[in-house]
């Protein structure tokens, strides 16, 4: 029996759901591990982050967007899983292609959750 596990993604953000062109990457872990030597590493946290490649539609939410500094942003993603992330804001530059209207966006937040 085949499983979907992947497709349509939806974002929101803060309850506004933007139109997404599929390239979603949200983070499986909360920390990255590195070997020192053989059987012993290293733990860091990681910022928990949602990137994603929007279409800037008529009503793209821009002042909301670029001025927002605490904001919610979720992905729900096709096989049924949400990962949710709180206290988020922009990084890195946010530009848009005239070419075909897109906008890459690099969310980075307090906690990002799976559910």
């Amino acid at each position: 029996m085949g499983q979907k596990v992947a497709g349509t993604c939806y974002i929101k953000v803060d309850g506004d759901q933007l139109v997404i062109t599929g390239g979603v990457e949200a983070p499986l872990s909360k920390v990255k591990r590195e070997t020192i030597i053989k059987g012993y590493f290293k733990e860091e946290d990681r910022t928990p982050f949602l990137k994603v490649d929007a279409v800037k539609t008529p009503n793209f939410p821009v002042a909301k967007l670029s001025g927002g500094t605490n904001m919610t942003v979720t992905a729900e993603f096709k096989d049924g899983s949400s990962y949710v992330l709180s206290g988020a804001y922009l990084v890195d530059d946010v530009n848009v292609t005239g070419d075909d209207g897109k906008v890459s966006l690099n969310f980075e937040g307090i906690a990002g959750d799976w559910q």
